[in-house]
């Protein structure tokens, strides 16, 4: 009742299932769209704008590094580095072999005032420099 539409809903189900779930699957995209009377293709479309939404199996914590001109500028690739070294995860969008970590790369998060902005699930993190990586990481282990 507190939304004006059924496909005012579509992002709160969406971050609900992913929640829950860890990501969006195609079945869930089509739970979805029956549920809220929109087609599947909509749903998908949906998900798949939003970098938020994860349409694969992730680690238990997701990483996003800003890469953005300014972080580039003071050091997000050498940070970004050490976070797939730390974690193992090896290469971006790839999972650690103990299925703890996924990292990824973002074109921004909002906080150009503290180079390099890191948010690991919902914890926001600045000013990551590849020397604080370990430290950050553990509070995660």
């Amino acid at each position: 009742p507190k939304y004006p539409t059924r496909q005012a809903c579509l992002l709160p189900a969406l971050w609900m299932i992913q929640q829950e779930r860890g990501w969006i699957s195609e079945l869930a995209v089509a739970e979805v769209a029956e549920v809220l009377g929109l087609t599947p293709a909509y749903v998908k479309g949906v998900v798949t704008f939003y970098t938020m939404y994860h349409t694969h199996p992730v680690g238990r914590h997701f990483i996003q590094v800003c890469t953005t001109s300014p972080c580039g500028l003071c050091g997000a690739e050498e940070t970004m580095r050490a976070l797939l070294q730390y974690t193992g995860c090896g290469d971006l969008g790839a999972t650690s072999p103990d299925r703890r970590f996924t990292v990824v790369e973002v074109e921004c998060l909002g906080a150009c005032g503290f180079p390099t902005p890191v948010l690991v699930d919902d914890d926001f993190h600045e000013s990551v420099t590849p020397d604080r990586v370990p430290g950050l990481l553990a509070r995660y282990e």
